[in-house]
């Protein structure tokens, strides 16, 4: 990665969970090194390991063990969710033990119950917690309101509108996998063109708004759209309703 583009941000990741089964300090200074990492994730997963045949499931005391780690790492940690989203309050707990950036992955994207609960053949389980969660734009909203903490806006991040979206209910950076998944299979010159669609997506978002860059963008002001169409009043299909960005506030120019 770093022979190929020096200067894109890696970020290592390790599960929260594994501070309590044999995972320390020296251990996260090893995978930070072992790719030249820029900062270091630790994920929170409790639902996830829950559903996997091989969860672990000792999230006991962790808060400390996450604060050491914070404390004695030379880069920032960032803690971050699966797909359900992180609350207010575990923010600042967070927050309290050293932590200044938090991925919300809210719920909205992947659906990792989903996922676990049919690897342990299991699929009603599944579904029983595949809206368990908090939405993204919520706890982006929710978690860019506490003071000392920058957010990562992501789950169900799927295009250039969504990320203008998500920049402007207060996150500093946004994260998204799944629509690069299927131009990766084709080829790299996929990718770069789906890049480049969701930049272009991004800038006439901005420039519809009037936001010059993305500063303005995040002082835009909001709009709440209810979840139908504008001029028909007909209710959009389920599909556009389960979209974690389809029906919050997005920016908007005042009248």
């Amino acid at each position: 990665m770093r022979a190929h583009a020096p200067t894109v941000p890696v970020i290592g990741n390790l599960g929260a969970v594994q501070l309590n089964y044999g995972c320390d300090l020296d251990s996260c200074r090893e995978a930070v090194a072992m790719v030249g990492a820029d900062a270091l994730a630790l994920h929170l997963n409790p639902l996830q390991e829950a559903l996997q045949p091989e969860g672990d499931v000792d999230f006991s005391d962790l808060l400390p063990k996450i604060g050491d780690v914070a404390a004695g790492l030379d880069v920032p940690v960032i803690a971050k969710e699966v797909g359900s989203g992180i609350a207010p309050s575990t923010a600042r707990a967070l927050r309290d033990h050293g932590v200044t950036w938090i991925d919300v992955a809210g719920l909205g994207g992947t659906s990792w119950a989903r996922i676990e609960a049919a690897r342990r053949e299991d699929v009603a389980l599944g579904e029983l917690f595949a809206g368990w969660g908090i939405p993204t734009p919520q706890a982006i909203r929710d978690l860019a309101a506490l003071d000392g903490i920058a957010v990562i806006g992501s789950g169900g991040v799927r295009s250039g509108v969504d990320v203008a979206k998500a920049l402007a209910l207060g996150a500093e950076l946004v994260g998204l996998a799944q629509p690069f998944l299927a131009p990766a299979i084709e080829n790299a010159d996929a990718v770069v063109e789906a890049i480049e669609r969701l930049v272009r997506t991004l800038r006439i978002a901005m420039f519809c708004v009037g936001a010059r860059d993305l500063a303005a963008l995040r002082q835009m002001p909001l709009v709440a759209r209810a979840p139908w169409s504008p001029f028909d009043g007909a209710p959009v299909n389920a599909h556009t309703i389960s979209h974690p960005f389809s029906s919050t506030s997005q920016p908007g120019t005042e009248p």
